[in-house]
């Protein structure tokens, strides 16, 4: 009975944003994600199974970021306010396919990205000890992705981040990202 309740609350929520996206007006969660993700589901595989998949893969992108470092494609531009190879859209990307992912397998969504954005922290704070010119040539720049994915989040806060993620390297990457555009500029 309980679970019956909890998935008729779900079914009325996305309803909710279905209609307001219908609307026109920004969700949290886009309903069409949230739909063409659960066509996706298997037969084969257990709700567990596909939520455990679902947390994997946000530990795998996490854990992934700092390799975005050595392309020489990830440096950011000032005046596109972008990256040049469009890492960019990695921030909306996150924040919406986490929020269709659990929503669809009922988890909490605020608590995955909370777990998303230590991990990522964790392993973008590493290739700061990294001494290697090569693999940390765009450090700055995927510094700065992090902020995006907080900035672009209604599930983040920026307390959130600073607890994890010291502010002032994300104030020395801006001001790295604006001085090496000047002086490429120049």
């Amino acid at each position: 009975m309980a679970e019956s309740a909890i998935s008729s609350s779900c079914q009325v929520a996305m309803n909710v944003y279905e209609l307001s996206s219908a609307a026109g007006l920004p969700c949290e969660i886009d309903p069409a994600l949230v739909v063409a993700l659960s066509s996706q589901k298997s037969e084969n595989i257990s709700p567990e199974e596909e939520y455990k998949i679902a947390c994997l893969l946000m530990v795998f992108v996490a854990v992934s970021m700092p390799t975005l470092a050595s392309n020489v494609m990830s440096q950011y531009s000032p005046a596109i306010e972008g990256h040049c190879n469009n890492i960019h859209c990695l921030a909306k990307a996150v924040n919406q396919i986490a929020a269709a992912l659990f929503t669809i397998h009922k988890g909490s969504i605020e608590d995955r990205l909370k777990e998303f954005l230590a991990l990522a922290s964790s392993s973008l704070l590493k290739i700061g000890q990294e001494t290697d010119k090569m693999t940390t040539r765009n450090r700055e720049s995927v510094y700065l992705l992090l902020d995006m994915i907080v900035q672009e989040s209604p599930f983040l806060t920026m307390d959130l981040l600073e607890s994890c993620f010291p502010y002032v390297l994300l104030r020395n990457a801006y001001h790295a990202v604006y001085k090496q555009s000047i002086s490429s500029s120049a």
